[in-house]
């Protein structure tokens, strides 16, 4: 990889990232039970977590991550462990939203009734998620659902997630959920086979079918079965009575191409769903081909996430194209796919349409410059309220930069920006710097790691981030090639803000060298800087 006549070269590293040791999963518990029970947005808005319950869900969020990034690196092994390690990140902060969303569970409602009869809930969760995975047996699962045996009880969300239940389980629960067919509301189904041989799986999840069949729900997570076509067939009593679903999610369920054309098969009608996610599952172009189908038919989806999933050209216009009848989405994800440029133009046509947009997540999707631009283009003429944009690793070079910036300079409510795993190098950087320079007063994050940026570029996103950013929290620029010079004005320029140096992110694997030290290097440095700064002044960033 060559930029400015240097050549980058990656180190060899012989450290091994994975596993973490258990003091390490220990740290990340008690830092998710601090963040989950501490003050915040969403506990403003849903509620303050108890230290208990946040220490319940930090373990439980903690154990799943962890299996699900091991297996990643048992299949998938890389050396260090590095993919592990991103997935289990990534994954953690995805289930600690999902539980800050949700809000503190009824439990401690409850309690305050059971004292004073005349508090009476409306609404009431039963969760058994909480706590080790393990595995459920008929003793165990009659004492478990009590609750839900009690004659007027008024549960009308359950949650059996992290417990895998093998037949003689399923037969307990089997008359007790037929008797709260006519007041459940939300069913909570994931991760609730684990460790089962496939045979035994497949009668549980036919039993549980059989039992919730005729339910009225809005709210349907089937996720982290490992399902397959066979998997969802079981299901099919249940999902072919499903015409009012709300919320439907398929994650981590092996949803190949035959899995997908079932889902779209069996359920009865979508025009009502408001959240769909397919989330790390083999379901290549045909399934996504079938997904498309479904979204055809949901003119009122707000929430759509086909991420990982093996989705290349063919699969991607399809779901490019399907999406423009999904005129009220608020979140798209369809990261980590190989759509390329052909359904990158597609999307960005569906892309004009959403006016209601706010999070846009498109990251890896082979875009290009060209791709890039059409969506950029797009985006500027539609998504007013946009806060969340990511494009990572789409190969996008200072070419497509006007067209991003004019894009970015027009979205005035940008909380996350993600440009991460590109080739924008000094020139993009500067002009990226200059527009989130003024009017991007909400901004909380700015990733341009691994984009060839030396010192000039880093040094004008500093101080983009401390102009006018009182919620700044992070500015990360790892991985590209900034001389010790360069650190160090980044960090008196973040210094002498009222910003600390805490919202810089880790600089492990900047390459040092990559700038140059001899004075050869540090003479064409230095022009190549005063023609930036020539640049920079006469920049004028289109934010109309």
């Amino acid at each position: 990889m060559e930029t400015g006549g240097q050549t980058f070269q990656h180190r060899a590293f012989s450290i091994k990232l994975w596993p973490p040791s258990q003091s390490t999963r220990q740290m990340l518990v008690e830092r998710m039970t601090n963040n989950l029970s501490s003050e915040s947005i969403f506990s403003r808005k849903y509620g303050h977590l108890s230290k208990e319950e946040a220490s319940e869900n930090a373990k439980r969020i903690e154990e799943a991550c962890f299996a699900t990034a091991n297996e990643h690196f048992e299949k998938e092994p890389d050396g260090d462990g590095s993919s592990a390690v991103q997935l289990y990140a990534k994954e953690t902060s995805k289930l600690m939203l999902e539980v800050l969303k949700r809000g503190p569970r009824l439990k401690e409602d409850n309690e305050v009734a059971a004292l004073d009869k005349s508090l009476a809930p409306t609404e009431t969760v039963f969760d058994i998620s909480g706590g080790r995975r393990a595995f459920i047996e008929a003793e165990e699962a009659e004492e478990l659902l009590k609750p839900l045996a009690e004659k007027g009880n008024s549960y009308t969300k359950i949650c059996f997630s992290n417990r895998s239940f093998g037949l003689d389980a399923a037969r307990v629960a089997q008359p007790i959920l037929e008797s709260l067919k006519n007041q459940l509301t939300e069913v909570d189904l994931s991760d609730f086979i684990a460790g089962r041989p496939e045979e035994e799986a497949i009668e549980v999840m036919k039993i549980f079918s059989s039992a919730l069949e005729g339910c009225v729900l809005r709210y349907l997570n089937l996720s982290n079965n490992a399902m397959g076509e066979k998997g969802v067939r079981a299901f099919d009593a249940l999902l072919k009575t499903q015409s009012n679903l709300e919320e439907l999610y398929f994650m981590n369920d092996g949803i190949s191409e035959e899995a997908a054309k079932a889902i779209a098969e069996l359920i009865p009608s979508t025009d009502k769903l408001k959240i769909l996610h397919f989330h790390n599952n083999m379901t290549g172009d045909q399934g996504a081909i079938a997904i498309s189908e479904i979204l055809k038919h949901s003119p009122e989806l707000e929430d759509f996430r086909c991420s990982s999933t093996r989705v290349d050209s063919e699969g991607g216009i399809a779901l490019a194209e399907a999406l423009s009848t999904c005129t009220k989405l608020k979140k798209l994800d369809l990261r980590d796919n190989m759509f390329g440029l052909d359904a990158g133009l597609v999307l960005s046509k569906s892309l004009e349409k959403f006016i209601g947009i706010k999070e846009v997540y498109l990251s890896y999707l082979n875009l290009e410059d060209e791709g890039t631009i059409a969506v950029s283009s797009a985006l500027k003429e539609s998504a007013p309220s946009l806060e969340v944009l990511e494009i990572a690793g789409n190969d996008i070079t200072v070419k497509a930069a006007p067209a991003l910036v004019a894009c970015i300079a027009a979205k005035k409510n940008l909380t996350k920006l993600s440009l991460s795993e590109n080739e924008l190098k000094d020139d993009g950087a500067v002009l990226i710097g200059k527009a989130l320079e003024e009017n991007h007063t909400q901004l909380k994050e700015l990733d341009l790691s691994y984009n060839m940026i030396r010192r000039v570029g880093a040094r004008c996103l500093a101080h983009a981030v401390v102009s006018n950013k009182p919620n700044f929290v992070l500015l990360n620029i790892n991985g590209n090639a900034l001389s010790d010079e360069g650190i160090d004005e980044v960090k008196d320029i973040l210094k002498a803000a009222k910003n600390s140096l805490d919202v810089l992110g880790p600089l492990d694997e900047n390459d040092v060298e990559g700038e140059g030290e001899d004075e050869e290097d540090e003479d064409e440095g230095e022009r190549e800087e005063k023609e930036l700064e020539s640049k920079i002044e006469q920049l004028n960033v289109n934010q109309d």
